[in-house]
């Protein structure tokens, strides 16, 4: 006689959530993004992230204004990369171009890819994680991305076109065509 199989219910897969449902999710003191639909918590950002992720910021900032380039934006800023389903990524710095800024009375997260963004890498970040983060925002049409990592005291950079480079303690980060003119040594701000 065949083994009675016991009956395990399986619960169907939540619905994929939009952007404009995550902007009304009242989740405090946490990091979100949504990746395909999918909701992703993480904790909030340590002190030498937030250090780094800030003296790096100003120099940009202050930069972009004298420069009249366009504008930086604060970490956790999120931007809707893709539609149906939703991918609204925050990065811990972006930089937008003045033609292509939104207009300021915008809600909500703009649709656009950043011309820049910076991502700092926190001791939890898997490698799998962040080249995921790189290649939606590359694929969203972001024509820069540097990460620095802090534990290895380095950056890497990658472009739209495919290419990436890798900037020591030592080395600098660049604007490159994205924001001529703008450098600093990556030992600076770590």
């Amino acid at each position: 006689m065949p083994a009675e199989r016991a009956y395990v219910p399986v619960m169907p897969p939540a619905a994929p959530l939009t952007a404009e449902e995550l902007l009304a999710l009242p989740i405090p003191d946490k990091r979100v993004e949504l990746v395909r639909g999918v909701l992703i918590v993480r904790e909030p950002a340590g002190y030498a992230h937030g250090r780094v992720a800030m003296n790096l910021a100003v120099l940009l900032a202050t930069y972009a204004e004298s420069a009249a380039a366009g504008q930086v934006f604060a970490a956790e800023t999120g931007f809707t990369l893709a539609r149906g389903p939703d991918t609204v990524r925050a990065p811990d710095i972006a930089f937008v171009r003045r033609d292509r800024l939104p207009d300021p009375a915008t809600q909500g997260f703009p649709n656009l890819a950043p011309d820049l963004v910076v991502e700092v890498l926190s001791l939890g970040d898997r490698p799998g994680e962040v080249l995921a983060k790189v290649a939606d925002w590359l694929t969203a049409g972001t024509r820069l991305v540097w990460t620095v990592d802090l534990e290895r005291r380095m950056a890497r950079i990658y472009r739209h076109d495919g290419s990436e480079t890798f900037v020591t303690a030592e080395g600098a980060l660049d604007g490159e065509d994205v924001l001529p003119g703008f450098s600093c040594s990556l030992l600076s701000i770590l």
